[in-house]
């Protein structure tokens, strides 16, 4: 490859879960859900089942997003080439987003002029005109601010948002706010807003500004989590009611119909003879709104979640069918529960009386509950976020009645992904987080709705574990697939796959992997189940089902902690949360006991014979390296270099030099010499401070002695190790920008000496470098060395958010030339990336 040939790339994947926060999703009138994956906001598209991109811009976790217009102004959108986005963080700023439906690109517009104090809890917004809405937006520092923005009516115009009005609530701050228009072409707006004193508070304003408090509503008896006004009801043609429903921790959610009522007091009569005949009709207080008032009554009270309601959501309008009306509201609510449910009601036909008429929910114990719930445009879908950072969907799969299946969804970690790894023959990629699981992402290649792109999905989650995961390395060689993974402990874990997973990966590949019938025969696991206390995983085996005992009869233990057992099943096509939590789990077959703290990184070597693993380590004595040996799993070396922990370690090409690079700004090269079948012999070829600051990562020459260290002074430095004896500095990069913290070398070929070196930082982005290697004929380096160049700095909006934690090029398969190598990186922003590399 010449330096100047054309190298193209292009994103094929984004795994990342969901903040686990009230009001962090949004479901647009684009048909796009938004959420805040740490300090991204990412977008998903239901059809697809894929995230398509995340929004770069926030320094803190995003808590909420918004979109205008929302989906509850579908109806008014189907012309609209632009939709907009808002979000709010953990530090209180608020980003504006422009979306181009026909390009299908982002732009960051501005950044919300009077930020808040702390976190921003809560935004919504409403479309008065096609260039105009009124946004407000709450914070735990006990203030709303009302915005109104102005959309550009031209392609490329300026986006205004001013603020119109601060309110200061005190000290018991908002979390739930919802706006409408008062029916009655009066041109106000009423806000509602309730929060932790338990009464929701109403505020009417004009378009212009000044909104001033209306009156209150009392009912509730605990914290007011989720608000939301339907669009004016029409009766005979006529707007004269608008109903906002309110949700709490009260496990109660109350409907409240504004009525407009007429300016003569003469029809008051008329008004109770109506109203009376609801069969609990309850007066409440009357809200003012310049010239006009409205009478305002609990239309019903719904009780049948058993724990705290997050959120309910009115469904969306659809299009009017008559002449002269332009929507219609369904009288339908949503609503989303810490008790692992949906449910969607609507009022029966004859009495008006409120029903339940749909429950959905999750039966996995991982779940613990669901923190909001959303309505697709069109209403026949709806989507729930829970707390493990999981999606949940339900679609209407029927016309006339309700028959809702669960869909496919989007799914990853919720909390900094810390290691990742190619499986050995690259069919799909294993993760470690610190949201305590293991999973594994492929591409699902049977699924014909995709034009020729391949999908990635999660299709196992081998190890749910109760501490921290830091560390993973997939067992190179023959036999059945294996890793071992280091957590917040003193032990390794080695893992073994089950017949399930086999045959699942069978599936999803589509046969492309060379897959041995005898191997099947072999693994007579089918499962692995949960233990007690969540760190261990023991093995379902095939022949035992016939007599499997009873789990459940516990000895006195407290019957919450019975784990149902799983149920190991072959996955035809891509599993949804439910399975992932429970079923797709590897049993451990060996713990490695040895180091003195928390394991920090593991490699294995590429012939899958040795396995070397560091701790977390403030001595040279608990920073050795041990090694172990793949099989017998016995210690069968230690070896002493460090000082500090050791942060990475790998082995080179041919096995026969291990790497390390640590705190302590050293990097050490050990030669081993395997001398018998379990005999080695180990020694340090050579030690060397090699930067001012930590080195947080290396990587070898995948054909040669060569490797790269990254530190964070924000240099990569090229080393040789010269006629197997010494190592020389062969050149440092130009300095970056930011801290280097992952690095991954590949190669174009086995008879070129060029290369590709992958750098990622710590502020997330990441650049392709080339390399390339010139040697004389007797192995030492030429005086010329190395030629360094940058061939490709990625587009933020491709790159991680936070410090990417990890680099791993896809191993080419038997030294064929390299014509498009695939790319892994996985960071703190929760995500997993796979990216494709194209050299002409």
């Amino acid at each position: 490859m010449s330096i100047n040939g054309e190298v193209e790339l292009k994103r094929i994947f984004i795994g990342a879960g969901c903040n686990r926060i009230v009001n962090n999703v949004s479901w647009g009138a684009c048909d796009l859900v938004a959420f805040g994956a740490q300090n991204a906001v990412a977008i998903f598209s239901p059809k697809t089942a894929q995230i398509l991109t995340t929004l770069p811009g926030h320094k803190a976790a995003v808590n909420c997003t918004q979109w205008l217009p929302s989906n509850k102004f579908a109806f008014k959108a189907k012309q609209l080439e632009r939709h907009f986005l808002l979000s709010g963080d953990a530090d209180g700023a608020i980003i504006l987003w422009e979306f181009s439906i026909l390009e299908g690109k982002w732009r960051y517009v501005l950044q919300a002029p009077q930020s808040h104090k702390k976190g921003v809890t809560c935004i919504t917004g409403i479309m008065l005109t096609e260039t105009e809405a009124i946004v407000a937006s709450t914070s735990s520092d006990g203030t709303v601010h009302v915005w109104e923005v102005l959309f550009p009516s031209i392609t490329g115009g300026d986006c205004k948002l001013l603020c119109l009005e601060s309110l200061f609530v005190g000290s018991k701050p908002m979390v739930a706010l919802s706006l409408a228009e008062l029916p009655g072409n009066t041109g106000h707006i009423v806000l509602a807003m309730g929060g932790l004193d338990n009464k929701i508070h109403l505020y009417c304003g004009e378009r212009t500004g000044k909104f001033l408090r209306a009156c209150e509503l009392k009912g509730h008896t605990d914290w007011i989590r989720s608000l939301d006004f339907s669009l004016p009801i029409c009766t005979n043609g006529e707007a004269k009611s608008i109903l906002l429903v309110s949700s709490s921790q009260d496990k109660g959610i109350r409907i409240w119909k504004l009525a407009l009522r007429s300016s003569l007091g003469s029809t008051q009569d008329a008004y109770r003879k109506e109203g009376s005949s609801l069969a609990s009709y309850i007066e409440g207080p009357v809200l003012v709104a310049g010239s006009s008032s409205y009478q305002i009554s609990l239309e019903s009270l719904l009780i049948g979640h058993e724990d705290w309601v997050y959120s309910v959501e009115w469904q969306p309008p659809s299009t009017g069918s008559v002449e002269g009306i332009a929507y219609y509201q369904p009288q339908s609510i949503l609503s989303s529960s810490m008790d692992k449910t949906m449910m969607i009601w609507q009022p029966e036909k004859t009495s008006g009386i409120w029903m339940n008429v749909v429950t959905v929910g999750e039966l996995s114990h991982c779940a613990l509950g669901f923190y909001g719930g959303h309505w697709s445009p069109n209403g026949d879908s709806i989507l729930a976020h829970g707390y493990g950072g999981s999606f949940h969907l339900w679609k209407n799969v029927c016309v006339d009645l309700d028959n809702w299946q669960p869909q496919k969804v989007p799914s990853g970690h919720f909390a900094g992904v810390t290691d990742i790894a190619w499986a050995r023959s690259g069919e799909y990629i294993l993760s470690v987080s610190q949201d305590q699981t293991t999973r594994i992402f492929a591409s699902w290649q049977n699924e014909v709705s995709l034009r020729d792109q391949d999908s990635w999905h999660e299709i196992a989650r081998p190890q749910v574990h109760g501490h921290d995961i830091n560390c993973v390395t997939v067992i190179q060689g023959k036999g059945n697939h294996r890793f071992v993974s280091g957590a917040d402990e003193k032990v390794a874990r080695v893992f073994e796959a089950t017949s399930s997973f086999l045959k699942t990966l069978n599936h999803a590949t589509s046969q492309n992997y060379s897959f041995s019938e005898d191997l099947q025969v072999d693994v007579q696991i089918l499962g692995a189940n949960m233990s007690a206390l969540g760190l261990s995983q023991k093995p379902i085996y095939a022949q035992a089902t016939h007599d499997t005992p009873d789990r459940n009869g516990n000895d006195g233990l407290d019957t919450l902690e019975t784990i149902p057992d799983a149920v190991p099943a072959v996955l035809t096509e891509a599993p949804i949360e439910d399975q992932l939590a429970w079923h797709t789990l590897w049993p451990e077959s060996h713990k490695l006991y040895g180091h003195g703290n928390e394991l920090f990184s593991l490699c294995c070597d590429h012939g899958g014979k040795l396995v070397a693993s560091s701790c977390k380590a403030q001595s040279a004595a608990v920073a050795e390296i041990w090694l172990w040996q793949v099989g017998s799993w016995k210690a069968v070396g230690r070896l002493q270099s460090h000082s500090l922990t050791v942060t990475q370690m790998q082995f080179s090409h041919d096995d026969n030099m291990l790497l390390a690079v640590s705190r302590d700004r050293q990097f050490s090269v050990f030669t081993i010499k395997r001398t018998g079948t379990d005999e080695m012999s180990y020694q340090l070829l050579a030690r060397q401070e090699a930067h001012r600051r930590i080195i947080w990562s290396c990587s070898w020459n995948p054909y040669g002695h060569e490797f790269a260290t990254g530190s964070r002074d924000k240099t990569v430095k090229i080393w040789g190790v010269d006629k197997g004896s010494s190592v020389k500095d062969l050149m440092t990069l130009p300095q970056f920008n930011s801290s280097v913290t992952a690095l991954s070398w590949v190669g174009l070929g086995h008879q070129r000496n060029d290369g590709f070196l992958a750098v990622g930082m710590e502020s997330g982005l990441i650049e392709l470098w080339s390399l390339s290697i010139k040697r004389t004929d007797d192995g030492s380096i030429a005086a010329a060395g190395v030629a360094a160049a940058v061939i490709l700095r990625l587009d933020p909006f491709m790159c991680h958010v936070s410090a990417v934690n990890r680099l791993a090029w896809k191993t080419p398969k038997n030294n064929e030339e390299c014509r498009n190598m695939q790319l892994a990186s996985c960071g703190a922003d929760h995500c997993v990336r796979v990216f494709e590399v194209n050299v002409d």
